[in-house]
């Protein structure tokens, strides 16, 4: 088990570049495996979901070929061959969710699985009944809407209705249905996180592929007959990751700056910035250098916020909130629960253990002003509430052990390089 010790740090400084987006990178290797020839993807996040998605699509025939950061694919031009063993997402919702949808368009039966988190916290239920209202013979074989789930495609164009709530399932059938050989409608119900079918759609315009849509993404009509070639991308900087160095900066009252930072990207993180901003944060922005500079502020303030647009953000919002003054409180987080873990349960309870005055809610976290000690908390297997509480550690007195730390690479394989180079006392050990 991989432990990562974390000293508290009265100052970091300097600056560091941020890796790149894990939500722009599976789209672009889920497209780029049903284009027609050859697509070069550069910048690459090199991360265990990275893999489960290349070893995922290769299954259904595309080619694929990653040299360090760069991903060459040759596709199937939107022919997906029946896989010949049972798919393992690991622990990639997007590949359950995303790959889900798409073997909708085999013509034959395809079995995926995961690890634990994806077998028992993460829900097929949307993407297993959207796929049936489309033709599809599509079940969980434990009959609990988790994976080990079953596909027997192909599925056809036509109507369904689905719930919103969680983006990822939305963006798996939007995706499927630009390959179907007819128009497909989708009336989408308890629409969330909206920016991250934001993010998917600006992919749909990127490679000019045909649709419309409500202006609240209720109502989705694809015309199918996608006909794709190959592309270039250049994947850019992961505006989710970016909380964790701003966090570290804000509640160490320290100036850093962070590269790779393009605002002008459709990703939905990014809304995060003017919510700190209503809490006492001050940023300065470079569009040219693509460069955030976290300035040192002396005081944050306790403040509501909705965050479904940023929900991913939750456990390090719990962590700048036990360092702002008064009362912070999250809302509309219900998803949060069905992440790699309960986002919501698990911060709360590894917080608490460092004296943290918090609570939970029916819809996300109530956090007060709190004074941290270490302790020795668990990442529950979640990246970010590992990165959280690693980030909590600069302020608790002590050093602070977090254990099953490995899975920080999912999103930012040099993390821990990252902080130290700011400042940060971190140390690793395995056991």
């Amino acid at each position: 088990m991989q432990k990562l010790f974390i000293q508290a740090s009265q100052h970091l400084s300097g600056e560091g570049l941020i890796p790149s987006s894990k939500s722009h990178l599976v789209r672009a290797i889920l497209f780029a495996s049903l284009a027609e020839g050859k697509s070069t993807i550069e910048n690459a996040l090199i991360s265990p979901d990275t893999e489960s998605m290349i070893q995922a699509f290769r299954q259904l025939g595309a080619r694929i070929e990653r040299h360090g950061s760069t991903i060459n694919i040759i596709g199937v031009a939107g022919r997906p061959q029946v896989p010949d063993d049972v798919i393992n997402a690991g622990n990639s919702g997007q590949v359950l969710r995303f790959f889900g949808a798409l073997t909708g368009l085999v013509k034959g039966t395809t079995v995926i699985t995961g690890d634990e988190a994806i077998r028992h916290n993460r829900s097929a239920s949307v993407v297993l009944n959207s796929l049936n209202q489309l033709g599809a013979n599509a079940f969980s074989t434990r009959g609990d809407d988790k994976a080990p789930i079953v596909v027997q495609g192909p599925i056809h164009p036509g109507k369904l209705t689905m719930d919103g709530q969680d983006s990822q399932p939305v963006s798996g059938v939007l995706m499927a249905a630009q390959f179907l050989p007819g128009e497909t409608e989708v009336v989408v119900n308890n629409v969330g996180e909206k920016p991250w079918l934001g993010l998917t759609l600006s992919w749909f315009d990127r490679l000019n592929l045909a649709y419309t849509c409500r202006q609240d993404y209720s109502y989705f009509k694809i015309p199918g007959n996608a006909k794709l070639k190959g592309f270039q991308y250049y994947v850019p900087g992961d505006l989710s990751t970016l909380a964790f160095p701003v966090a570290a900066a804000l509640i160490t009252h320290s100036t850093i700056t962070i590269n790779g930072v393009d605002l002008n990207d459709a990703q939905g993180d990014k809304a995060l910035l003017p919510a700190l901003e209503k809490m006492g944060a001050k940023f300065s922005y470079d569009d040219n250098a693509k460069s955030l500079k976290v300035n040192a502020v002396d005081k944050l303030e306790g403040v509501e916020l909705d965050i479904n647009d940023y929900v991913d953000a939750i456990s390090i919002l719990a962590v700048i909130g036990t360092q702002a003054s008064g009362k912070t409180v999250l809302k509309n987080a219900h998803v949060a629960r069905q992440k790699e873990c309960n986002r919501i349960k698990a911060i709360c309870t590894e917080l608490q253990k460092m004296g943290a005055n918090i609570e939970e809610t029916e819809d996300g976290l109530c956090v007060f002003q709190s004074k941290l000690q270490c302790a020795t908390v668990n990442s529950h297997n979640d990246h970010r509430t590992a990165m959280s509480l690693a980030i909590a550690g600069l302020v608790a007195e002590g050093e602070t052990c977090l254990e099953n730390s490995a899975c920080i690479a999912k999103t930012f394989p040099n993390f821990v390089s990252f902080m130290e180079n700011l400042g940060a006392t971190f140390r690793m050990n395995s056991s």
